[in-house]
């Protein structure tokens, strides 16, 4: 081997090394559902593009994601790049400069045709500080095949008395069928979107306008007892230990006659390749209770990126991507457009391909569009969001009211004990609250 050769081979061994280090490696925190799922699957197209940054995946269940993303942002430790977060947390943790804002996001990305209502859930002082992979509300979904066998006709805009009715008749006709599916596991973002949002409709709230908790109100009591009530006599065992995830693939599986949860369901209980009851599924709005209030809730899962990440630029492209419609296209070519990540853009509801494709498309828009989390009781209160209040004690109290209404649906205390401890909690937790002393 000549010294000109082993120059250059010296050379291209150097070059290589300098290529391999200068690789940016993104570590993304996400959440264990379908769409997330797919987002990984279809993410070497992104590396592709942009051959000079890997991707590493954390994915994680959504209880659990949520306590390990609060720490590593909240120590500012870095270990995540780009953060999966919600209408919750974005605009508290902008606050808090936890977050870079996404105000410089590229050309062509086109911020104004994002949902009003989820651009602003995930903005702080008017600035964009997460980029919403999909937007939700609640809705009604239900087995078609079972009411016809039961003589009944679903409305449009149900009641949580007709939920009722309807559950009670199918499961008496239908036995190997549960009349109802709800989530149970405790947790904020598990039983407690659920229960707050069934409470809005019957006139409860977390605080009056006063700061005041009204766990010791009858419109609370009467939600509690109702839901219970509800998943005892005619939902799925061990509900107590089951959310999204298990009753989601309760319904898919034809176990569920009705099951009221998230909008972003639909494609999954309506397509054939995972749902065994896909030709047999009905949409209607979430229940109400008589009162002018509906339990639809307004969220966002969406992709943030931490001010302690070493890699900013990098992250932001991957945002982009994800959240583009250049992504949204590339899911209809692969999965079709039912399965496109709903709830962000204005244009994918008027898309001809998408509204062909996706017959529940036009509820989930109307759900989300007339949750109002700026207004989201009977009576009036302090606080901003629908399934959760917006401060940031929140979470810590939530989670425990969670498990105490568990505790209940799982038969260990009773309805009056799990309110009594709802109430002590939340009077102490804004007792030492600085947000109420800043008022």
């Amino acid at each position: 081997m000549t010294n000109t050769l082993r120059t250059l081979i010296a050379i291209w061994a150097l070059s290589l090394q300098a290529g391999l280090a200068s690789a940016e490696t993104l570590t993304i925190a996400t959440v264990n559902n379908v769409d997330m799922i797919r987002m990984q699957a279809l993410a070497a197209e992104f590396t592709a593009k942009n051959p000079d940054i890997e991707l590493k995946w954390v994915t994680l269940e959504e209880n659990i994601l949520r306590q390990r993303v609060t720490t590593d942002i909240a120590t500012n430790s870095g270990r995540f790049d780009i953060v999966t977060i919600g209408s919750y947390e974005a605009p508290i943790w902008a606050k808090k400069g936890w977050l870079m804002p996404l105000s410089d996001m590229p050309s062509g990305y086109d911020v104004d045709d994002l949902i009003p209502s989820i651009r602003e859930s995930l903005s702080f002082e008017g600035v964009l500080y997460a980029a919403p992979f999909y937007g939700e509300s609640s809705f009604t979904m239900y087995r078609t095949d079972l009411f016809e066998a039961a003589g009944l006709e679903m409305p449009d805009a149900p009641t949580w008395d007709f939920i009722r009715t309807a559950a009670a008749a199918i499961n008496e006709k239908s036995p190997d069928v549960y009349g109802i599916c709800l989530r149970g596991k405790p947790g904020w973002g598990e039983n407690i979107a659920l229960i707050t949002s069934m409470a809005n409709s019957y006139g409860a709230r977390w605080f009056d306008e006063n700061w005041r908790p009204q766990f010791d109100s009858e419109a609370w009591s009467s939600t509690i007892n109702d839901y219970v009530t509800l998943l005892k006599n005619f939902g799925q065992p061990d509900a107590a230990s089951t959310g999204y995830a298990e009753t989601l693939a309760l319904f898919q599986a034809g176990k569920c006659a009705i099951w009221i949860d998230a909008t972003v369901a639909a494609s999954s209980v309506s397509d054939p390749r995972v749902s065994s009851v896909a030709n047999h599924v009905g949409f209607a709005m979430a229940p109400a209770h008589g009162l002018g209030k509906r339990s639809n809730w307004l969220w966002s899962w969406a992709l943030g990126v931490s001010v302690a990440s070493e890699h900013k630029n990098a992250a932001k492209a991957f945002v982009a991507w994800a959240t583009s419609r250049e992504y949204a296209d590339l899911v209809a070519q692969r999965d079709g457009w039912a399965n496109v990540p709903p709830g962000t853009r204005e244009s994918l509801y008027r898309n001809p391909e998408y509204l062909q494709a996706a017959p529940f498309a036009e509820m989930v828009l109307e759900s989300i569009e007339t949750a109002d989390p700026g207004d989201p009781t009977v009576d009036k209160v302090p606080y901003t969001g629908i399934q959760y209040v917006a401060i940031p004690e929140f979470t810590g109290m939530a989670t425990a009211v969670g498990v105490r209404f568990s505790k209940v649906l799982a038969g260990e205390i009773s309805t009056e004990e799990a309110l009594k401890n709802a109430q002590w909690v939340t009077e102490k937790v804004i007792e030492r609250a600085q947000f109420i002393q800043d008022d």
